[in-house]
């Protein structure tokens, strides 16, 4: 006789695991099923950035909010490293310091906790920063940093041993007709099924992703060698390239004038779709990266033309010492052109949640919350 589950999660990534959390934390009794040993897709290939100040004022924003809320709670409860460093957007030049300060006289309206710093503030908060040139900066105290790997590969284990969520591994679930799934060569039952399978879009359901409207993007990124305690990057940085990156500074009136400027006298930065991000993981690693290619862009070989881009433009306004790439490598996510996710329910009790782009870490928790407090948990 088949064991039953109310609730079967597919994916072990951010989002399935925010999930599972999530339904265990209800009394549910719930299975995740992930194709592979380990979750190996985007949740392991990114920052570690909790990061709301790159989300939209509005729903998105509380969101992010929230989440950030229910990942302390998670990664408290389980023992997993993350700090508190906040972020700091760099200006060194006149009108990125006229965005930063357009975008800092509505944050508090809209519901934002961050502050305009001078020059010397910004030295003061991050002294690894570099001085000459800077105007100005953005500093945000919410942001947090974790290890991707070390969440992806320590909350299952949390949530087995707290709440009795089993996991199959090595399990790819390749179909579902409730009550019954279908996964690694034998049939399982349960009474819902969450979707949470990123940029797969031909495993279960190809004909919804084909209506969907969502694609790809591709991103290379790089890992330094581990400083311990020699060096520490503290706040998590940005610079000017990054306003044109997230929506939170798209209603700046001067930043039209400002990404004119960029693609002007640095195309290939646009070409790429790249701005630069750092931060320091509880190893002393830097995490730097990043570029965006989409859909027909997208092949299996990255380009050395990228990560030189990458380091050229952080030399201008980080000083890492004696940094070596200890590891380069490229993660794909799915994206929606024009909704902040995609989710759908293509048969009763049955829930895709999807397309998050690059806020997966940043909205996972919330979101989870919301959808399984609109499927009725």
């Amino acid at each position: 006789m088949r064991e039953r589950y109310d609730d079967a999660v597919i994916g072990a990534g951010i989002i399935g695991l925010a999930h599972a959390y999530h339904l265990a934390k209800c009394g549910r009794r719930v299975i995740v099923f992930e194709r592979g040993q380990r979750a190996q897709g985007a949740s392991i290939r990114n920052f570690g950035m909790l990061w709301p100040i790159g989300q939209p004022q509005g729903i998105m924003h509380r969101t992010a909010l929230r989440s950030r809320e229910i990942w302390l709670e998670a990664l408290e409860a389980a023992g997993i490293w993350h700090e508190k460093t906040g972020s700091l957007h760099l200006a060194y030049h006149d009108d990125e310091a006229q965005v930063l300060q357009e975008f800092a006289g509505g944050a508090t309206a809209g519901g934002f906790e961050c502050e305009l710093l001078r020059a010397e503030q910004t030295l003061r908060k991050s002294p690894v920063v570099k001085s000459e040139g800077l105007v100005a900066s953005l500093w945000s105290e919410t942001e947090i940093c974790v290890d991707p790997r070390e969440v992806v590969s320590t909350l299952p284990d949390f949530l087995t041993r707290k709440y009795d969520v089993q996991f199959q591994f090595g399990c790819a679930v390749t179909q579902i007709g409730l009550p019954i799934l279908y996964a690694g060569g034998r049939t399982w039952e349960a009474d819902r099924a969450f979707v949470c399978t990123g940029d797969d879009f031909q495993t279960l359901y190809p004909e919804v992703y084909a209506h969907s409207g969502l694609t790809r993007c591709k991103l290379q990124m790089m890992r330094s060698q581990p400083y311990g305690k020699t060096w520490h990057l503290g706040p998590m940085l940005a610079a000017g390239l990054t306003l044109r990156h997230y929506k939170s500074f798209q209603d700046c009136p001067t930043l039209p004038a400002l990404k004119a400027r960029y693609a002007a006298e640095m195309p290939q930065f646009d070409r790429y779709g790249i701005h630069v991000l750092a931060s320091q993981n509880g190893r002393g690693e830097v995490v730097l990266g990043d570029s965006h290619e989409y859909d027909g862009d997208i092949e299996p070989f990255d380009k050395p033309e990228i990560d030189g881009l990458v380091l050229g433009y952080l030399n201008t306004f980080l000083a890492v010492p004696n940094l070596e790439i200890a590891a380069r490598w490229h993660g794909i996510y799915s994206k929606h052109p024009t909704e902040p996710y995609f989710t759908a329910s293509p048969a009763p009790e049955v829930r895709i949640l999807t397309g998050v782009g690059g806020a997966g870490m940043t909205l996972s928790f919330g979101l989870a919350e919301r959808m399984i407090g609109e499927a009725g948990s």
